[in-house]
C-alpha cells in the first residue's frame, strides 16, 4: 500500500499539486486505475469547459477563421473579468504575439461596498494579515488548463496557428496532450508542422552560415525533466533558468510564481511540454553549441506512466526530481532496467530519511547505470546560479557524449508503438499527405521542375507580359507605323497564347487540380497545408545547396560576375509554393480564354471554366491568391477578374470591401506585422524570393458590418520590394514602381512599413510611394497613409522623433516636387495635397519585434501592444471613413483594377487613366449638371419672354424707370448659387465614386459661372432689343393716336348728322355716308408716310468704312464688286486665291489642299453663324437698325482674328469676299425686313385696318342695336386672338425642349457622352457612308440636322404637338378668365377702365394691340360685368379656332418661326464646347461649358479626318490614342511644319487630354468604319485608300458595337 503524502508537503507542492490520489499502486491493480481515470478525467474536463463556456466547441471545433474574423471583441483590449473571458483573452493575445497571453488572472472591478470597506480598513492593521488567503487561487484558473481547454476545442488548423504563435513568443509548446476526451494522450505533431526555426550551430560560426529547418524534422538530443512523488521546489522555474542566458531571463514554462501559476490544475496533469534551445553562433552568449530540446512532464510519473515511458524512449537523458526514494519508488524505477537512456536525480538534501534514499539509489545504480555525477543535490541554501550552471554543464556533457537525436516526427513512431495517439493520424490528413507526396516526389531540382512542369509561367508568360506592355508603351516601334506595329504585337500575343494553349497539363498539375477540385473542404485544407510544408522543405533543401555553392564560387571565381549572376538568378528562381501551381492554372485559364475570344476554341470545348470558382472558394477559406505576379510583373487580368467575379457571386453580391495594403522594403517585418495584426499567413517562407502582391480576405462579423461599412477586408501584401536578392535582376526598379503604384491605387489605406536601419532603402521606397500617390491624386483617388517605423525602442520615441517626422515630411515634399516634374505637372504640390496624411496621427513608432537576440528571443511586449494600438486606430478610421465614403464592391474593384493596370502599363498617368467607374461617376454628374443648367435656362427664357411682353405693354415714361436689369442680375445670382449648392450637395451625397471626380468639380463651378454670364448677356440683349423696338413703335403709335382721335370725332359728328335727318337711312346709305366722311378725313389728315431707306447702300457704306485702311487692292476689289445685292451667302465658293503661298513646292500641293479644306470649313461655319443672326433679326419684326450691320462685321472680324484662322494664312481677298457675301445676304434680308416694317406700321395702312370696326360701331349706334356682344366678339378676335397666338408661339419652343428632355428618349440628350454613343450607334446601324462623312467633316451641321430630324420625327404624330399647344393655350386662357373676373370690380364703371385693368393684370403675359383696343373702347357703354361675361362666352370658341389654325400650319414652318428654337437649345446641351481633337477631329465630350481640359471617350483613325501621307497620298490610319504613347511624330501649321513627337503633343495642345485606349478593342468601332468605307473615304477626300492592318479586316459589326459600348461605358 502506498503512503499518503503528508499535508505539509502537499502545500509545498503548490505548483504540481492535484496528484490523483490512488490507494492502489499500479502494480497491484492497473485495470482499476484505467477504468476510474477516464471517468474522473471526463468529469473534470466537462467542469472546466462549463466554467469557460466552451462546451459547444467540444464537438463543433473553433476554426482559425472564427478567431481571425473581425468582431468587436478583437478591437477591445479589456482585461478578462469572468472565467468565460479567459480562453478568448488567451487566443486574442497569443494571436497578437503578446507575451502576456498566459496571464489568466481576472480583473474584477471593486463594488461600492468593497470600496467603503477598504476606506475603513485604512484606519488600522487587522489581524487577518496573518492568515492565508486563497481567494486569488479560487477565482482564476491555471494557464495550462486554459491551454488544454483551448486546444481541445480547436480544430487542427487553429491548433497549428496557436502553436506557431506560442513558438514565436518562446512559450513551451504542448508535446503530449493529456487524455482529455480520448482514451490515450495525444502527440501534437501536426500542430507543430508549421514551425520553422533558424539557428547557427557553433560548427558554422566561422563561415557565418546558418541552418533552417522545420521544427518537427530537426533532429536533436532531448532532455526530459520529470517528478517522482512530491517536490519542494519548482521544476519549471529551474528549467526556465537553464534555458535563459544570464542577461535575458524568460519564462518558457509556466510556474507557480507566474500569474495564476499557483492555481491548482484541474485537467493539465499528464501534460508534456517541450521547449528548445537554439544557438545563435555566439560562443560567449550561447548556452549550448547545438540545438537541444527540453521536455517537462506535469504531474507525477507514477500517475502518468505512459507519458514517462514515452519520454524515456525519446530522451537522451531524463532528470528525475525527487524528495526521497523509498521501496515504492524503487519498485517503480527498477522496471526501467532495459532502458538505454541516461538517468539523473535531482534530490533535496534536506528531505527526511537520507540513508534510506541512499540505500535504494545504490540498489538502482547497476540497473540504471548511475554514477555519482548523476546525483545532483539541492536545498534552500544551494546557490541557484551555481546549481543552474552545474545543470547546464551536465546537459553539455550529455550532448558531447553522442546522444540519440530525434525529431518530433521520429518521436511519433515511438509514440505509436506505445499506443499514444498522433494528432495527424486520421484519414483526411494521411490521404492528402499521400496525394501531395505523389506530386512532390517528382521534384528534385526546383528550377528544372519549374522549367519542365510549370512551363506556362516561365518564358512564355514573361514574354507575354513584355509584349502586353510594349503594346502600351511602343518603345521598340522604330519606323513601323503605330497601328501596324500594334497589329504585329497583337499577333505575337496570340501566338504566345497559342503556344501556351498547346501545352498539356502535366501529371503533377492534373493531380493538383483533381485534389483542389474534388476534395472536401477539410481535406482540401489539409492538402494545401501539406503542399506548403513539402514545397517549403524542398525549396529550403535546394536553397541551402545553392547558397553553399555561391559561397564557394565567391571564393574561387573572384571577379567573374557572370557566373555569380547566373547563380543569383537560380537562387531567385528557387522559390516554389502553392502560388506557383495556382499561377500555372491561371495561365492555362487565360490561354484558353484568349483562344475562345479568337474563335479557335468553341465555348462548349472549354476545360478550365471551373478553375476561378475553385480559387474563389480558396479565398473564402482564407488562402491568399496572387494578384500580381512579381516575376513577370504582370497581372493575369482575366484570371483575377473571373476569380473575383466568382467570389462576388458566392457572396451573393454582398461584397463591399475595404482594401488595406502593406508596402515596405523586403525583410522589414511586413508579414509579421500583418500576422500580428490580423493573424494572416501570406505565402512567404524564409529564403523565399517571391515578389508580387497577394490578396487575402478577412471576414467581418455581421454586427460590425454596418459600423465599418464593409462586408470584409481585403488585405494586399507586397513581396520583393527593394529585395537585395532581386535587385540584380533587370527591370527591378521598374517592377517595384509598377507594383507600388498598383497596390496603392487599389487601396483605401496604405501602410508604409519602414525599418529604421534601412535608411537608403527607406528613401527609395518613399520615392516609389510618392510617385504612386501623385498618380493617384491625378485620378482623384486619395488613400489614407500610415507610416510604420519599426525597431524604434525608446519610450519617448514619438516625441524624440518629432524632428524626424518633420524631416520626413520635408523629404516627402521635396520628392513630390521632383516627382511632379517627372510626371510633367506644372503646379506647386505638397504631400498632404495628394493623400490624407497627418504628421501626428499617421506615424507609428513600433519597437523591434524581438526582446533580445534571436533565435532565443521572445517577441517584444511593446511590439504587440503598439501593433494593437495601430489596429485599433485603423478600425476607428474605417468607421469614420464609412460615414463619408462607400467602399467599393467587387465589380467596382475589378473595374478599378483593370484601369489602374492599364494606366501602369502605359506608364503615363496624366493621359492614361480611364475607367468605367470614373466615366460613370462623371457621366452621372454631367447628366445632373445638364438638368440644373436647363432649369436655369428655362427660368431665364421664361423671365425674358415675360419681360419682353411687359416692355411691349409699357408707356415711354415707364420704360425709363424700368428696373429689369437689377431684377435679372438677382435672378441669375440666385440661379448660379442654386447650381453651386446642388453641386455641393451632390458631392456630399455619398453617391458612388464621387471622390474620383473631385478634380472635375472646379470645371463645373466654372461652368456655372460661365452659364450665368452667358444668360446675363442674352437676357440683357433681349431686353435692350425689346426696349429699342418699343421706342420705335412709340413714335408711330403717338401719331396713330392723334389720327384716331380725329376720326372718332368725325364719326360722332356724322352720327349726329344722320340722326337729324328726317328719313331713316338704310344700311347701304349709312355705308355711303361713312365712306364719304372717311375719305374727307383721311385727305384732311394726309397721314405722314414713313420714309423708305435704301438699306443696301447703308450697309455698303459700313463695309467700305470697315475696310478703308486695308490698302488699294482691297478698295479696288470693292469697286469691282459694284452692288451688294449681287452677293448671297449660298453663292460663296472656295478659291485658291484665298490662301497665301510661302511654302516650298514639294509640300505645296498637299498643304494647299489641307489648308483649303480647313479654310472652307471655317468659312462655312461663319456663314452659318451670320445667317442665323440675320434670320433672328428679321424675325424680331422691328425696323432695321445700323447696329445690325456693325454686329455682323464684328462677328466676322472676331472669327478671322482667331489663332487657328491666322495659322491658315488666308489672303485679304478671302476676308473681302466673305464680308461681301455675308453683307450681301444681310442687305437683301434687311431691305425686305424694313419694307415689311413700313407696310405694317404705315399710319394710313393702320387706319384702314380699323375702318371696318369704326363702320360697325357707327351703324350699331345709328340703328340702336345692342352691340355689346359684337364688341365682345371683336375684342376676342382683334385683341385677344393675336395676343394668344403670340403667347403660344413664345412658349412652344420651351415646352418642346422640356417635353423631349423628359421623354423616354431623353437619355440620348442627357449628356454629351450619351449623345455621342446614340449618334454613333445609329450611324453603325444605318451604315450610310454619306452620313459618316457629314458627321466627321461637318459635325456642327450634322448635329443640328440630327436634332432637327429627331424633333420632326418625334412630333410626326401631330397630336403630340397639338397636345402641347392646347396645354399652353389652356394655361393662358385660365389666366385670362381669372383676369376677367378680377377686372369686373364694382368700382369699375366703364368698359374702358375695365379693359385697362384687364391689360394691366396680364401685362407680363399678353401684348394686346392698343389700336384695336381703342376701337373697342370707342362709344362702348356696356356694363363692364356684362361685357366680361360676353367675352367669357366667346373664349371656348376662340380656343378651338386658334387650335384649328395652328393645326393647319405645317410642322416644319411652325417650328422654324418659333422665337425660341428647340433645336438650338438641345444643340447647346449636347454640342458642348464644340472643340475637336487636333488630330482626328473627334468632338470634345467634357461636361459643363467651361472645362479646363477637352477629352473624348474614343478617338478615330486620322485618315477619317482627311489626314493623308504626304508622299504616297494614302489616307493615314494611325489613331491619336495610339500615337500619344508611340514614338511617332506629327507636323502641321501649329508646329510650323516641323516634326514634333506625339508623346509631347500637350506642348501645342495643352487643353486636350488624349488618353490611350483602355483596351485592345476600344477603337474597333472606327477601325470597322474605316475598313468598310476605305475606298469611299479616299474618293471623297481626293486621296488613295489606306493600307489598313490585316487584323482590321476581321472586325465585325457586332464587335464594333461592343467596342462602342466599352468606350462609352454603356452596360
Amino acid at each position: 500500500m502506498r503512503q499518503e503524502v503528508p499535508p505539509a508537503s502537499k502545500k509545498e507542492n503548490s505548483e504540481d499539486s492535484l496528484i490523483l490520489e490512488q490507494d492502489v499502486a499500479i502494480q497491484q491493480d492497473p485495470e482499476q486505475k484505467q477504468k476510474d481515470l477516464p471517468k474522473e478525467r471526463r468529469k473534470a474536463v466537462s467542469e472546466v469547459l462549463a466554467k469557460l463556456k466552451l462546451q459547444k466547441y467540444e464537438s463543433r471545433k473553433l476554426r482559425l477563421n472564427d478567431v481571425l474574423e473581425i468582431d468587436s471583441r478583437s478591437l477591445m483590449d479589456k482585461s478578462p473579468q469572468k472565467l468565460r473571458d479567459l480562453p478568448w483573452h488567451f487566443l486574442r493575445k497569443v494571436m497578437a504575439l503578446n507575451v502576456t497571453a498566459r496571464n489568466t488572472s481576472l480583473r474584477c472591478g471593486a463594488t461600492v461596498g468593497q470600496r467603503s470597506k477598504v476606506d475603513k480598513e485604512e484606519q488600522g492593521i487587522g489581524e487577518q494579515i496573518f492568515f492565508i488567503s486563497d481567494t486569488d487561487t479560487k477565482v482564476s484558473m491555471n494557464p495550462l488548463d486554459i491551454l488544454c481547454a483551448v486546444l481541445l476545442c480547436s480544430d487542427s488548423f487553429l491548433q497549428q496557428e496557436i502553436l506557431s504563435k506560442m513558438s514565436m513568443c518562446q512559450f513551451a509548446l504542448p508535446l503530449l496532450l493529456p487524455a482529455l476526451n480520448t482514451p490515450r494522450c495525444t502527440l501534437l505533431l501536426w500542430a507543430m508542422r508549421d514551425i520553422v526555426r533558424k539557428w547557427r550551430p557553433h560548427s558554422l560560426a566561422q563561415s557565418r552560415g546558418f541552418k533552417e529547418e522545420s521544427l518537427v524534422l530537426t533532429q536533436m538530443p532531448t532532455i526530459s525533466f520529470v517528478r517522482l512523488g512530491s517536490c519542494s521546489f519548482s521544476k519549471s522555474q529551474l528549467l526556465n533558468e537553464i534555458l535563459s542566458p544570464s542577461q535575458q531571463h524568460h519564462d518558457f514554462f509556466v510556474h507557480q510564481d507566474l500569474s495564476s501559476g499557483n492555481v491548482p490544475r484541474d485537467i493539465a496533469d499528464g501534460f508534456v511540454e517541450i521547449s528548445w534551445f537554439f544557438p545563435g553562433g555566439r560562443k560567449n552568449l550561447d548556452l549550448f553549441p547545438e540545438p537541444v530540446a527540453v521536455t517537462n512532464l506535469r504531474g507525477d510519473i507514477e500517475s502518468h506512466w505512459l507519458q514517462f515511458s514515452f519520454l524515456t524512449e525519446v530522451s537522451s537523458a531524463v532528470f528525475i526530481f525527487a524528495e526521497n526514494i523509498t521501496e515504492r519508488e524503487y519498485t517503480l524505477l527498477s522496471s526501467l532496467k532495459e532502458s538505454t537512456t541516461k538517468y539523473y536525480f535531482i534530490l533535496n538534501r534536506q528531505a527526511g530519511k537520507p540513508s534510506e534514499t541512499l540505500a535504494f539509489l545504490n540498489k538502482l545504480a547497476p540497473l540504471l547505470k548511475l554514477k555519482n555525477s548523476h546525483m545532483l543535490m539541492k536545498d534552500s541554501r544551494t546557490n541557484k546560479a551555481k546549481f543552474v550552471e552545474k545543470l547546464q554543464s551536465t546537459i553539455q556533457s550529455i550532448m558531447n557524449s553522442s546522444p540519440k537525436k530525434k525529431g518530433i516526427e521520429d518521436m511519433a513512431v515511438i509514440a505509436r508503438e506505445l499506443g499514444i495517439q498522433i494528432d495527424e493520424d486520421h484519414v483526411e490528413c494521411q490521404t492528402t499527405r499521400n496525394y501531395v507526396k505523389e506530386i512532390t516526389s517528382e521534384i528534385k531540382d526546383v528550377v528544372y521542375y519549374k522549367q519542365d512542369m510549370l512551363k506556362l509561367q516561365g518564358d512564355l508568360w514573361k514574354n507575354l507580359a513584355k509584349v502586353e506592355k510594349e503594346l502600351c508603351r511602343m518603345r521598340r516601334q522604330g519606323d513601323i507605323p503605330a497601328e501596324k506595329y500594334k497589329s504585329q504585337l497583337k499577333d505575337k500575343m496570340l501566338e504566345l497564347r497559342n503556344q501556351q494553349n498547346k501545352c498539356d497539363l502535366t501529371d503533377g498539375l492534373i493531380k493538383f487540380i483533381n485534389s483542389i477540385r474534388h476534395l472536401l473542404p477539410l481535406e482540401k485544407h489539409y492538402f494545401l497545408k501539406w503542399m506548403k510544408f513539402q514545397l517549403d522543405h524542398i525549396a529550403r533543401r535546394n536553397l541551402s545547396k545553392l547558397r553553399a555553392e555561391y559561397k564557394e564560387k565567391c571564393k574561387s571565381v573572384g571577379d567573374d560576375t557572370k557566373k555569380l549572376a547566373e547563380l543569383d538568378k537560380l537562387i531567385s528562381s528557387t522559390s516554389l509554393g502553392v502560388e506557383h501551381f495556382m499561377r500555372e492554372l491561371g495561365q492555362f485559364y487565360e490561354a484558353e480564354c484568349s483562344m475562345v475570344k479568337e474563335g479557335k476554341i468553341l465555348k462548349s470545348g472549354r476545360q478550365f471554366t471551373h478553375l476561378p470558382g475553385i480559387a474563389a472558394d480558396l479565398m473564402l477559406e482564407g488562402f491568399p491568391i496572387e494578384l500580381i505576379d512579381g516575376d513577370a510583373s504582370n497581372i493575369p487580368l482575366q484570371w483575377v477578374t473571373d476569380i473575383l467575379s466568382q467570389l462576388h457571386a458566392k457572396l451573393r453580391g454582398r461584397s463591399k470591401m475595404l482594401v488595406l495594403t502593406v508596402l515596405g522594403v523586403q525583410s522589414t517585418g511586413k508579414s509579421t506585422l500583418l500576422n500580428t495584426m490580423f493573424g494572416l499567413q501570406f505565402a512567404v517562407s524564409s529564403g523565399r524570393c517571391t515578389r508580387g502582391a497577394f490578396m487575402l480576405l478577412i471576414q467581418v462579423r455581421e454586427m460590425l458590418k454596418k459600423e465599418l461599412g464593409c462586408d470584409f477586408l481585403l488585405v494586399i501584401d507586397t513581396e520583393g520590394l527593394k529585395a537585395p536578392e532581386l535587385a540584380k535582376l533587370e527591370d527591378s526598379y521598374q517592377h517595384d514602381n509598377e507594383l507600388a503604384t498598383l497596390v496603392i491605387g487599389l487601396s483605401d489605406i496604405t501602410i508604409v512599413n519602414m525599418a529604421m536601419e534601412n535608411a537608403t532603402e527607406m528613401k527609395d521606397i518613399l520615392q516609389i510611394v510618392v510617385h504612386a500617390f501623385l498618380r493617384m491624386e491625378k485620378i482623384g483617388h486619395k488613400p489614407n497613409c500610415q507610416f510604420v517605423h519599426q525597431n524604434v525602442s525608446d519610450v519617448s520615441a514619438h516625441e524624440q522623433n518629432m524632428r524626424d517626422r518633420k524631416h520626413l515630411l520635408e523629404q516627402l515634399n521635396e520628392m513630390i516636387k521632383a516627382a511632379a516634374k517627372m510626371e510633367k505637372l506644372n503646379k506647386e504640390i505638397k504631400f498632404s495635397d495628394i493623400m490624407e496624411y497627418d504628421l501626428e496621427k499617421h506615424n507609428w513608432y513600433i519597437p523591434g519585434l524581438w526582446h533580445g537576440v534571436p533565435p532565443m528571443a521572445p517577441v517584444n511586449m511593446g511590439y504587440s501592444e503598439k501593433v494593437y494600438e495601430l489596429k485599433k486606430y485603423l478600425f476607428e478610421f474605417i468607421k469614420n471613413r464609412a460615414l463619408k465614403r462607400t467602399p467599393k464592391d467587387i465589380p467596382q474593384f475589378i473595374e478599378w483594377m483593370k484601369s489602374l493596370w492599364n494606366a501602369v502599363k502605359h506608364e503615363n498617368f496624366i493621359f492614361s487613366f480611364r475607367n468605367s467607374l470614373v466615366a460613370e461617376a462623371y457621366n452621372l454628374l454631367s447628366v445632373k449638371y445638364a438638368e440644373w443648367e436647363w432649369d436655369l435656362r428655362k427660368e431665364m427664357h421664361l423671365w425674358v419672354t415675360e419681360k419682353e411682353t411687359a416692355i411691349q405693354n409699357l408707356c415711354p415714361e415707364e420704360l425709363e424707370a424700368d428696373k429689369s436689369q437689377f431684377e435679372m442680375q438677382q435672378k441669375l445670382l440666385c440661379g448660379e448659387e442654386r447650381i453651386l449648392e446642388f453641386l455641393k450637395q451632390y458631392f456630399e451625397s455619398g453617391a458612388a465614386n464621387l471622390h474620383l471626380i473631385e478634380k472635375y468639380k472646379e470645371d463645373f463651378i466654372r461652368s456655372a459661372k460661365s452659364l450665368k454670364n452667358e444668360l446675363e448677356s442674352y437676357s440683357l440683349k433681349k431686353c435692350k432689343e425689346a426696349i429699342h423696338i418699343k421706342k420705335g413703335q412709340h413714335k408711330i403709335a403717338s401719331i396713330q393716336a392723334k389720327y384716331m382721335k380725329v376720326i372718332e370725332g368725325k364719326v360722332d359728328m356724322l352720327l349726329e348728322e344722320c340722326r337729324r335727318k328726317e328719313s331713316k337711312l338704310e344700311s347701304n346709305e349709312l355705308e355711303m355716308e361713312f365712306e364719304k366722311m372717311w375719305k374727307e378725313t383721311v385727305s384732311e389728315l394726309s397721314p405722314i408716310c414713313l420714309q423708305k431707306r435704301k438699306i443696301h447702300e447703308e450697309i455698303e457704306f459700313y463695309l467700305r468704312k470697315n475696310l478703308e485702311n486695308r490698302g488699294s487692292s482691297v478698295n479696288q476689289k470693292i469697286q469691282e464688286a459694284k452692288s451688294l445685292m449681287n452677293y448671297r451667302i449660298n453663292s460663296f465658293e472656295m478659291k485658291t486665291e484665298y490662301l497665301d503661298f510661302s511654302l516650298t513646292t514639294t509640300v505645296k500641293h498637299w498643304f494647299t489642299k489641307k489648308r483649303s479644306q480647313k479654310t472652307e470649313k471655317i468659312a462655312e461655319s461663319l456663314l452659318d453663324k451670320c445667317n442665323s443672326y440675320i434670320e433672328e433679326r428679321v424675325y424680331s419684326k422691328a425696323d432695321y437698325d445700323e447696329t445690325f450691320c456693325r454686329e455682323l462685321l464684328h462677328m466676322i472680324n472676331e472669327q478671322l482674328q482667331q489663332e487657328e484662322v491666322k495659322k491658315l494664312q488666308t489672303s485679304v481677298c478671302f476676308e473681302v469676299d466673305l464680308k461681301l457675301h455675308i453683307l450681301g445676304e444681310a442687305a437683301h434680308a434687311f431691305q425686305k425686313m424694313h419694307e415689311d416694317f413700313l407696310k405694317e406700321n404705315d399710319p394710313q395702312q393702320r387706319l384702314e385696318k380699323l375702318k371696318p370696326q369704326y363702320l360697325s360701331i357707327f351703324k350699331d349706334h345709328y340703328l340702336e342695336k345692342d352691340a355689346r356682344q359684337n364688341r365682345a366678339k371683336d375684342f376676342c378676335d382683334q385683341c385677344l386672338k393675336p395676343a394668344l397666338v403670340d403667347y403660344v408661339s413664345k412658349r412652344l419652343g420651351l415646352e418642346i425642349v422640356n417635353d423631349i428632355l423628359s421623354s423616354g428618349q431623353s437619355i440620348e440628350y442627357a449628356s454629351r457622352t450619351f449623345f455621342q454613343f446614340t449618334v454613333q450607334k445609329k450611324l453603325l446601324e444605318d451604315g450610310n457612308f454619306n452620313n459618316y462623312v457629314k458627321y466627321i467633316i461637318s459635325y456642327e451641321k450634322f448635329v443640328k440636322a440630327w436634332i432637327w430630324r429627331h424633333i420632326l420625327d418625334y412630333y410626326q404624330e401631330a397630336e403630340d404637338l397639338e397636345d402641347l399647344e392646347e396645354e399652353i393655350l389652356s394655361t393662358i386662357l385660365k389666366k385670362v378668365r381669372d383676369a376677367l373676373e378680377n377686372a369686373k370690380d364694382e368700382s369699375v364703371k366703364t368698359v374702358s377702365v375695365f379693359l385697362n385693368n384687364f391689360c394691366k393684370t396680364l401685362q407680363k403675359d399678353l401684348v394686346i394691340s392698343k389700336d384695336s383696343l381703342v376701337g373697342i373702347q370707342f362709344k362702348n357703354t356696356a356694363d363692364p360685368a356684362q361685357f366680361s361675361t360676353f367675352i367669357q362666352t366667346f373664349l371656348p370658341g376662340l380656343q378651338q379656332q386658334i387650335l384649328a389654325e395652328l393645326k393647319a400650319l405645317e410642322i416644319n414652318s411652325k417650328l422654324c418661326h418659333l422665337p425660341l428654337k428647340p433645336q438650338d437649345e438641345i444643340f447647346k446641351r449636347v454640342f458642348g464646347c464644340g472643340k475637336q481633337c487636333p488630330f482626328c477631329k473627334v468632338p470634345c465630350e467634357a461636361g459643363g461649358g467651361a472645362h479646363k481640359e477637352h477629352f473624348a471617350s474614343v478617338h478615330r483613325p486620322q485618315g477619317l479626318g482627311r489626314y493623308q501621307n504626304l508622299v504616297t497620298e494614302k489616307l493615314t490610319y494611325s489613331l491619336c490614342s495610339s500615337d500619344v504613347v508611340s514614338n511617332t511624330k506629327f507636323r502641321n501649321s501649329d508646329t510650323d511644319w516641323k516634326d514634333h513627337p506625339y508623346k509631347d503633343y500637350r506642348q501645342y495642345y495643352p487643353e486636350w487630354r488624349i488618353q490611350p485606349d483602355p483596351s485592345i478593342t476600344a477603337s474597333d468601332y472606327w477601325k470597322f468604319v474605316f475598313k468598310e468605307f476605305n475606298q469611299q473615304f479616299a474618293k471623297q477626300y481626293d486621296a488613295k485608300p489606306a493600307d489598313l492592318p490585316a487584323d482590321w479586316q476581321k472586325i465585325t459589326k457586332e464587335q464594333a458595337l461592343e467596342s462602342l459600348k466599352e468606350a462609352f461605358t454603356i452596360k
